[in-house]
């Protein structure tokens, strides 16, 4: 008798800088509606409270979107965003909290250090994705995750607007996936979907 199998990952984190915005909005556009997963969403950008970042994701998805608020709870088929000048961290397993430590990597919010926490708290049941961008951030926090038992996916480089980020990440460590930009949707729902066995 044929059973549903049970996949073990139950969060994404994304991270990414130049380039990635293309490659973010058609992934989210190609992701289904009930998808029992938590979408973290790290990207370098301005301190710009009229960002329309969160209406560009919200118009390309039915997903549940939204930028985080410190205390913010963690609710599954929900994309989070990172918002600009705080670094975005996982509280516990419930909570999200913010944090206006100095920058990383001259960024803030950093990717490694919501890499590194939700490695921290969510181990083998994390999917971390970088994607293109101009500096090492994430290449650290992608090991971290690794490291963690979670699952490593780095943008292939030949495909990436600007190919340092997610090739610092191969430099690093032995990631589990480089996947061209069209292909990640479907590497993303075969990981994450539960598959008949």
């Amino acid at each position: 008798m044929a059973q549903n199998a049970i996949t073990p990952y139950q969060y994404v984190v994304l991270g990414g800088s130049a380039g990635s915005l293309e490659v973010i909005l058609n992934l989210v556009e190609r992701l289904p509606e009930h998808l029992n997963a938590v979408i973290i969403i790290v990207i370098h950008r301005k301190n710009d409270k009229d960002s329309i970042l969160q209406e560009l994701i919200a118009n390309r998805t039915r997903l549940s979107v939204r930028e985080v608020e410190d205390k913010d709870p963690i609710q599954f088929n929900t994309i989070y965003l990172a918002p600009p000048d705080y670094h975005l961290l996982i509280e516990n397993k419930e909570l999200f909290s913010l944090d206006s430590s100095e920058k990383i990597h001259y960024s803030r919010p950093s990717i490694d250090v919501t890499f590194e926490s939700v490695a921290e708290v969510f181990g083998k049941s994390v999917i971390g994705v970088l994607l293109s961008g101009a500096n090492a951030d994430g290449a650290a926090g992608l090991a971290q995750i690794k490291r963690s038992g979670g699952y490593t996916i780095a943008q292939n480089p030949a495909t990436a607007e600007v190919a340092y980020m997610p090739q610092q990440a191969i430099n690093l460590t032995e990631v589990n996936d480089i996947v061209n930009a069209d292909e990640l949707a479907d590497v993303l729902k075969q990981l994450l979907i539960p598959h008949i066995s």
